[in-house]
């Protein structure tokens, strides 16, 4: 037997390694991209990414069925394979990564509900990134006086074939952005040192020199956004405020394509830059998804244990028609499970539901859309629930809940990082706070609709409200793509009684799309009514839709910009 355990650990270990292999040479073509201008070749790179983990997991489980045949469900032979492989993989920098994938095919051929020691890693314990002391690969650069001279130096460090537009007066640009950034420190000199990684991040139209400044006395990130036009590679913006970086490392954002030597490393250096950013949502963004999953999963069970009598209660916010959604009020995330019937007038399958989610999984989410993790078998006490969470969650959602003993089996649902309802924010905040959350909601379906996203459902309760007061869509039932929409205006009534008529009394087709009613339904003060129409009004013209309709069939989705106005270039 340990013989067999240890080849196939073996063979496992060189199934993570071709799959980690397969990672990097996709994430390579990203500075070709970048290069070339292919938005649309780094999208579907972006997909193929995301699909290649359950490739590599389905060639891996067909080979260990042929090779263990009868013995594949042999549990005193797969606690051998743990062993073994744990033993494989011990002197690696991204073990955690190898045992994820190690788990992935124990669930998928114990169909395991919850988890299993036996078997399987666990250890809720283990932050993985404790044991990394290896450096990440950076440049550093000395600031011995003129600013502009080091950029220079900074830009010609990172070649592309593309050649810089004007990388001198892009040096000039950002000396001269440091120094009216910095001269609050009150230093001798803005800056002293520079460190940046030698891996470029890219994503959607950008690529990004990720690092840190030094003062005398103190640090700031700071990350160099670089565009390419039609001239050539430019610096479009200096990325120093923490909340700005922090929404480029976001939850809300498409993953980074950097090929990076090592994954923990790296981590290791952004938590230094995001201090508060969850270890999940780092592994996540840089396209490690599994391993966000496993370290979101890894948190989300430590807190619980150290809170035994905290109940899982109705997240806050109007009940959903077709989700019901879950939280733990001490821990900032939602879980969201399909409703077995939907409450009228919603009309549609739970499979097309999962499509959707499918869909934001897939696309760029501009910054304005949750990303959301679909968990399968998460087992809880029953004693974890409030009692009228648990009465509905059985009754409702028998597709997706069962009982086991005293346990309680989340057979499919969604987790998503919890945000203030919208429509409840407006009413807890200043007037003037209300009123700027409103203008970023407009903001939001623009930003949306320019890369391709109808959420469909525009009430207020739909979309959220992040610590950083940015407004975020998170209700996906009714999403689609802005091109398979039919944007009409309102027929005329031409009798009294089609005028008088309850409901509508033309017909509507499911694609069709009325922007003049868009206002009607927001429950807005008046203030915030007009305030929304004067800076957003095209948005609930049809005319605006079909043009950018005409636009996204001819260009593809916009750009999006990833950080506001303020940290771009002059």
């Amino acid at each position: 037997m340990q013989v067999l355990a240890s080849g196939v650990a073996t063979r496992i270990r060189d199934g993570f390694s071709d799959y980690h292999a397969r990672f990097a040479a996709i994430t390579r073509r990203a500075k070709p991209r970048f290069e070339a201008r292919d938005v649309s070749g780094m999208r579907a790179d972006l997909v193929e990414r995301i699909e290649l983990y359950d490739i590599c997991i389905d060639q891996m489980q067909h080979w260990l069925e042929h090779v263990l045949g009868e013995r594949a469900q042999d549990r005193a032979l797969w606690g051998c394979i743990r062993n073994a492989y744990a033993e494989a993989v011990t002197e690696l920098l991204d073990r955690e990564l190898y045992k994820t994938f190690y788990n992935t095919l124990t669930r998928r051929f114990f169909r395991t509900r919850g988890v299993d020691p036996d078997i399987e890693f666990v250890a809720l314990d283990i932050e993985p990134t404790d044991q990394i002391s290896h450096p990440v690969a950076r440049h550093s650069h000395a600031v011995p006086g003129d600013l502009a001279a080091v950029f220079l130096r900074v830009l010609a460090g990172y070649s592309f074939d593309t050649p810089y537009a004007h990388p001198g007066r892009c040096a000039e640009s950002m000396a001269r952005t440091v120094h009216e950034r910095f001269t609050h420190w009150g230093d001798a000199a803005p800056l002293v040192q520079i460190e940046l990684l030698e891996t470029v991040f890219y994503r959607e139209q950008r690529a990004y020199l990720v690092g840190r400044a030094f003062g005398e006395f103190r640090h700031t990130p700071f990350t160099i956004a670089l565009a390419n036009g039609p001239d050539g590679i430019f610096v479009d913006a200096l990325i120093t405020d923490r909340d700005h970086l922090a929404q480029l490392f976001g939850f809300t954002r498409s993953y980074f394509f950097a090929d990076l030597p090592t994954v923990g490393d790296a981590v290791v250096f952004l938590r230094a830059l995001l201090p508060h950013k969850p270890l999940d949502e780092l592994y996540t963004v840089l396209g490690r998804a599994k391993q966000g999953k496993t370290e979101r999963y890894r948190a989300f069970f430590r807190h619980l244990a150290q809170r035994p009598d905290e109940r899982f209660v109705h997240a806050e916010g109007e009940r959903g028609m077709v989700m019901l959604v879950f939280t733990l009020p001490s821990w900032p995330l939602v879980f969201k499970l399909i409703r077995d019937k939907f409450a009228y007038p919603k009309e549609m399958a739970r499979e097309e539901v999962m499509e959707k989610y499918r869909i934001v999984s897939h696309h760029d989410r501009a910054g304005r859309l949750v990303d959301a993790q679909e968990f399968k078998f998460l087992r809880f006490s029953r004693a974890q629930f409030a009692p009228e969470l648990l009465e509905e969650l059985l009754e409702g959602c028998k597709e997706s809940v069962y009982a086991e003993g005293e346990d309680i089996v989340i057979a499919h649902c969604y987790v998503e990082r919890r945000l203030r309802p919208l429509n409840l924010y407006l009413k807890e905040v200043s007037p003037q706070d209300a009123l700027r959350a409103v203008l970023d909601y407009g903001q939001a379906i623009r930003d949306l609709a320019r890369s391709d996203i109808f959420p469909g459902d525009l009430l207020l309760k739909n979309f959220g409200v992040t610590r950083n007061r940015r407004a975020i869509f998170y209700d996906y039932d009714e999403l689609c793509l802005v091109r398979d929409c039919r944007f009409k205006r309102l027929p005329k009534a031409r009798t009294d009684d089609e005028e008088m008529h309850h409901g509508a009394w033309y017909y509507v087709d499911p694609a069709d799309v009325f922007p003049e009613q868009f206002p009607q339904f927001l429950g807005l003060t008046h203030e915030q009514r007009e305030a929304l129409l004067a800076e957003h009004g095209d948005i609930f013209d049809v005319g605006w839709w079909t043009a950018l309709q005409e636009s996204l069939r001819r260009d593809g989705p916009a750009d999006v910009t990833p950080y506001p106005d303020t940290a771009r270039l002059r």
